[in-house]
């Protein structure tokens, strides 16, 4: 059977080398390693491996950045992170970007080895300590839909119902240029990254069609 392959990138090479040397354990190939993220988005495109483990504190580029070109350049590759972060708010924006898997580094060497085996089967991860309040966050429907006009409700509906703007409008009876300026507010009162794809990827991943 193919081995998974995967690259590592953080810029604590005590860090790196432990990280490498687990991965390796569990038998994945580590095809490359390095502590920068210039670096990593290189190697990146060069290799192409399954997956690639980042932090998110690296100089050139930060972890995220990465994962953003990975998104953009559509990079076949998943990307986990393990990270000291814990702000939801970083967790929430990297998984606008696709992240497949989230651990923190204090846990690294009890999840790792689960994120792994779920992120190579096309599933995602987030780490235990961090999952109880995303779901708590995020299952709070009718709260954040409090944020929103009764207008800027049914948009998000039919997104969930994967409605394009051209068909959200003839739906509501307006026009494809007013549902673009309602998914814009919508944006703003969620505080969602202004990129073309973020409304949709957020209900996606947090609204469950009814």
């Amino acid at each position: 059977m193919k081995k998974t392959r995967i690259l590592i990138a953080d810029d604590h090479p005590l860090t790196l080398r432990g990280t490498s040397s687990f991965v390796e354990s569990l038998g994945y190939a580590v095809v490359e390693t390095c502590d920068n993220g210039i670096t990593a988005l290189n190697l990146i495109q060069l290799h192409l491996p399954d997956i690639a483990i980042l932090d998110i504190n690296m100089s050139g580029l930060n972890g995220i950045d990465v994962l953003k070109q990975i998104h953009e350049k559509k990079i076949p590759v998943k990307v986990v992170f393990v990270t000291m972060h814990k702000e939801m708010s970083i967790y929430k924006y990297a998984a606008t970007y696709n992240a497949f898997g989230y651990v923190l580094k204090e846990h690294a060497f009890d999840e790792l080895e689960k994120c792994l085996s779920e992120v190579s089967r096309g599933e995602r991860y987030l780490s235990k300590s961090l999952a109880g309040e995303l779901i708590h966050d995020i299952s709070d429907y009718d709260s954040v839909l409090e944020k929103l006009s009764l207008t800027e409700r049914k948009i998000v509906e039919l997104i969930a119902h994967q409605r394009t703007s051209r068909q959200i409008a003839d739906l509501l009876f307006i026009s494809e240029k007013t549902v673009e300026g309602h998914r814009r507010n919508i944006i703003e009162k969620l505080n969602l990254p202004k990129e073309k794809n973020s409304l949709t990827l957020w209900v996606t991943r947090n609204i469950k069609p009814k």
